[in-house]
């Protein structure tokens, strides 16, 4: 039949049919090494960033006055299924290596916070002067790198409250990357967003995380809080080396709550500890298509084949609690949300961001009136986030040399191919 069995005996996504490393009673075979101390795990993360990179990039330029919204989504996701494609084609030890989007392009507008991927006739198109937010994620064989920019279309100079709330996401960003370092504490970085968004008179949107990212797992259990609130707390931890994080940076001129809006959710994940036999064909036939293709990663209704089979599947599926949605979220009308997400490798030679576009022409003509007064914060921005600078340093006082590093490095990216 066409339905999606889940393993009982399975007790995490990664381990069910399907992925590797799954463990079965009459074998007890060597689970694989699926961090960064194996340099093939850190080349498919790698490779994912490269590709999240050009597609946001390519997207970004899209993002011109009239542009359809849909249209553009569509085009972002249809490009990382083709770049994802081009490579590791050779099956791995028999087994074919699974890659593709693992989150489907979003493009929220204004005070939109996000997961806003419409469908072709509830779409909007874009205006001069609104302030975009572009996030997409993709993965090669379960290793998932993910991005989000901000942009104001149109080329004139901002210098209003869309100013202040792309400076503060900016420079959060920008301090999470350096905070983010073997041995510093989650809640430095949540800290940090908070005085960053008080220097610019704006708020860290509440109930954004940062999630630790995992083989087949987006939304891993160690996360980093964007607000803390009496309601949301998380542990506090250290950051380890060899670990991943998404950081998704979301600042907002207005109160910092975002509630959900009246537009369709149309980002769905399957549950995966939920199994139930759908009525219809059609919805049976759309949770097997889910099963087959997203068994463990966010997807767009848009990825359907057929509109009404996704249409009918997301009800029926809904209903059963097969499907964690992702609702379109918003802040007051008239406030503006901007947002910045990257993807940060804890490697031995320090933390390296490997996705994120650079700030390019919104740093002339995006004009703040606040700035980071807080001399901690001003210090923490100016120092270098590249790991390979003061490793040479290292290398000159004893030990190996870092251009032997980087030689490693590129040999080991160069076997991706």
């Amino acid at each position: 039949s066409a339905l999606l069995m889940v393993d009982p005996k399975a007790s995490t996504v990664s381990q069910h049919p399907g992925f590797s490393g799954t463990m079965s009673d009459s074998e007890s075979e060597v689970e694989e090494i699926a961090d960064l101390s194996n340099p093939d795990v850190t080349t498919k993360y790698r490779c994912s960033g490269d590709i999240v990179n050009k597609v946001l990039q390519k997207v970004v330029e899209s993002c011109v006055p009239e542009a359809d919204i849909a249209t553009l989504c569509e085009m972002g996701d249809k490009m990382l299924e083709e770049e994802t494609g081009k490579l590791y084609n050779k099956k791995d030890k028999g087994r074919k290596i699974e890659k593709g989007v693992a989150f489907p392009t979003c493009i929220s507008v204004n005070e939109l916070a996000g997961h806003y991927s419409p469908l072709r006739g509830e779409s909007q198109v874009l205006a001069p002067g609104d302030l975009v937010k572009v996030d997409m994620a993709c993965h090669i064989d379960g290793f998932i790198a993910a991005a989000a920019h901000s942009l104001v279309i149109g080329g004139e100079k901002v210098e209003d409250r869309r100013a202040d709330v792309v400076m503060a996401a900016w420079n959060a960003a920008e301090a999470a990357v350096r905070l983010v370092q073997v041995g510093n504490k989650n809640t430095m970085v949540t800290e940090a967003f908070g005085k960053i968004a008080e220097e610019f008179s704006c708020k860290p949107l509440q109930g954004v995380l940062s999630h630790q990212l995992k083989k087949h797992v987006i939304d891993g259990s160690r996360c980093i809080l964007g607000a803390e609130t009496q309601e949301e707390k998380v542990d506090e931890f250290e950051f380890e080396m060899n670990e991943v994080y998404c950081l998704d940076v979301v600042m907002s001129t207005g109160e910092g709550r975002a509630k959900e809006t009246e537009l369709r959710t149309t980002v769905f994940k399957r549950a995966p500890d939920t199994a139930y036999s759908l009525k219809t064909a059609k919805a049976r036939q759309f949770i097997s298509e889910v099963g087959r293709r997203f068994p463990a990663l966010p997807f767009s209704m848009r990825a359907i084949e057929d509109e009404q089979v996704a249409r009918i599947g997301v009800s029926e599926a809904k209903r059963h609690e097969l499907l964690e949605e992702y609702p379109v979220l918003r802040e007051k009308e008239r406030e503006f949300i901007a947002q910045f997400k990257f993807t940060l490798l804890l490697l031995p030679g320090g933390t390296k961001r490997i996705t994120g576009l650079p700030f390019g022409d919104m740093e002339a003509r995006v004009v703040s009136s606040h700035s980071v007064q807080d001399e901690g914060l001003k210090k923490l921005l100016a120092s270098s986030t590249n790991p390979r600078k003061s490793r040479k340093k290292k290398a000159k006082e004893g030990g190996k040399d870092a251009k032997e590093e980087d030689k490693e490095e590129d040999k080991a990216e160069g076997e991706k191919a």
